[in-house]
């Protein structure tokens, strides 16, 4: 089975975290994870600000943001896993990945930024459960 698991710098990315290991627990064979972090392209004003090589500094430093405090908790499930730093639109960037890595399940947290916002704007999330081909498992 393979399994992306998407994270950003929230503090839901350990509890993604947690939640594979215990998945991965009750699975006949050891998954394979994929862990996706996805930075946001700046506009072309704020790269042109940041200097020539200001924008991939700005973009690693970031995905580093999110993936470092993950590595040590990845790395006590002793499943193997590999990391990629995308960047671009998060929802077609995650399904993306999702395919390119041939996922059997996807696997993000959610903020919960209330009713209201998701109503009217829509969160990551909902868009990637809505578009996805593949089950789309949300930890809180």
């Amino acid at each position: 089975m393979r399994i992306l698991l998407a994270v950003d710098d929230s503090a839901v990315g350990a509890a993604v975290v947690r939640r594979v290991a215990k998945l991965a627990r009750e699975l006949k064979d050891a998954p394979e994870l994929h862990v996706l972090t996805v930075v946001p392209r700046l506009s072309k004003a704020a790269e042109k600000e940041f200097g020539k090589a200001g924008p991939e500094r700005y973009y690693d430093g970031v995905s580093e943001a999110a993936l470092a405090p993950l590595r040590p908790l990845l790395k006590r499930t002793r499943l193997p896993f590999k990391e990629r730093k995308a960047i671009g639109e998060i929802v077609p960037t995650v399904l993306a990945e999702a395919n390119a890595v041939k996922a059997d399940l996807v696997v993000m947290g959610s903020r919960g930024k209330g009713a209201l916002k998701s109503l009217l704007v829509g969160s990551v999330t909902q868009k990637v459960i809505a578009l996805s081909p593949v089950p789309v498992l949300v930890v809180h």
